[in-house]
């Protein structure tokens, strides 16, 4: 969903502490994706509502997370955004392993937090079918806005980018078919939980390479669409 801005950052904070950024916070976002999916699923039989709950934790936890970890590792939180900033010059490629590693293992580690605390198996693998042409395109829509998202938000209202972040996967949860995983590794951790937001594990690489096509999708146009233009283009020819 997802779902992260890499922000300025103080030469001083070391790798560690930035992976431990993104591990924490993966974690925290699975935990909350999971954790209200069963919340929601306990409180009431109706789809909808279920849904609604599950949508509105999931927005409010980004903004959160974007706001306090941005400052330390960018808070990524996803492996398909770390790629576009390695792509767009912003994290060296020697950090990009260690990245991808953190967000995986903290998203497993949400996963268990949830099951813990409502105290359902450590792990366990989900039978819920998400698959097919309609469930693929959905994702590759999800990951692709959200990604447009950060790079304009970036662009154009920095500050602004937690609350654009959230208020957009909020959105994509309810137009996508595939409810807006737009997450690798969320993608991952949600395929160990055989509760409301699960995926069953066989129907994860579909997921996954249509979030890394939305993502470079997304970034192909956006380079271009906010491509700075020259100071000696007249901006009145319609050339």
């Amino acid at each position: 969903m997802s779902d992260g801005v890499e922000q300025r950052r103080s030469p001083d904070i070391q790798l560690r502490r930035r992976i431990v950024a993104e591990a924490l916070g993966t974690g925290l976002l699975v935990a909350t994706v999971v954790g209200s999916g069963i919340m929601a699923d306990t409180l009431t039989n109706d789809a909808a509502l279920a849904l609604l709950g599950n949508t509105l934790a999931t927005g409010a936890i980004l903004v959160v997370l974007i706001t306090l970890f941005g400052p330390i590792s960018g808070a990524h939180l996803n492996p398909a955004v770390s790629l576009i900033f390695v792509l767009k010059g912003d994290l060296p490629w020697r950090d990009f392993g260690f990245y991808v590693a953190a967000q995986i293992v903290g998203g497993i580690a949400g996963t268990v937090a949830a099951h813990l605390m409502f105290d359902l198996p450590i792990i366990e693998a989900s039978l819920k079918v998400r698959t097919g042409g309609a469930q693929w395109f959905s994702e590759w829509v999800a990951t692709f806005g959200l990604v447009a998202t950060i790079l304009a938000g970036i662009r154009f209202e920095q500050r602004s980018v937690a609350w654009l972040v959230g208020l957009y996967i909020t959105a994509a949860y309810w137009f996508t078919a595939s409810t807006s995983f737009a997450n690798p590794a969320v993608a991952l951790a949600r395929s160990l939980t055989n509760t409301f937001s699960g995926i069953r594990p066989l129907d994860l690489p579909g997921f996954v390479i249509a979030e890394f096509l939305g993502a470079l999708c997304a970034f192909a146009l956006m380079s271009w669409l906010l491509r700075q233009p020259s100071t000696n283009v007249d901006l009145r020819d319609p050339s």
